[in-house]
């Protein structure tokens, strides 16, 4: 789905240059936020197909997020992936709880999660 538009929402700037330059390679539209309130101000003008969540940030976190975007009618429909560092027994399940489609750890596998995306964007959240 080239031209998807992506939101990468992590506050560590390596992580989300490597993110956005993996994707945009695979040609994507990307967008960086490096907090939720970032990840906000973009959503009220810019809708992407698919938002890579980071989980632990400063302030509001990614999963308090997700449960406030799945509360918005405008933005319930959005894929939303969790891409984090936490990768201890239940965190996988806490971020599905709280209105995550799937969960990546970090560090990722730079050929799986651009074929990831692919796979969502093609079978879309409504087919999940």
């Amino acid at each position: 789905m080239g031209g998807a538009r992506i939101l990468v929402v992590d506050d560590d700037p390596p992580n989300a240059k490597l993110t956005r330059i993996l994707l945009q390679d695979h040609g994507y539209d990307v967008r960086v936020a490096r907090n939720a309130a970032e990840a906000q101000a973009t959503l009220a003008d810019w809708l992407p197909h698919l938002v890579l969540m980071d989980v632990q940030m400063p302030g509001m976190d990614g999963l308090t997020l997700t449960t406030l975007l799945r509360a918005d009618p405008r933005t319930a429909g959005l894929i939303i992936v969790a891409l984090t560092a936490y990768a201890m027994p239940g965190d996988r399940e806490k971020s599905l709880d709280a209105g995550c489609d799937d969960y990546v750890a970090k560090p990722f596998d730079i050929r799986e999660l651009p074929q990831l995306v692919a796979e969502w964007l093609e079978r879309g959240r409504e087919g999940s």
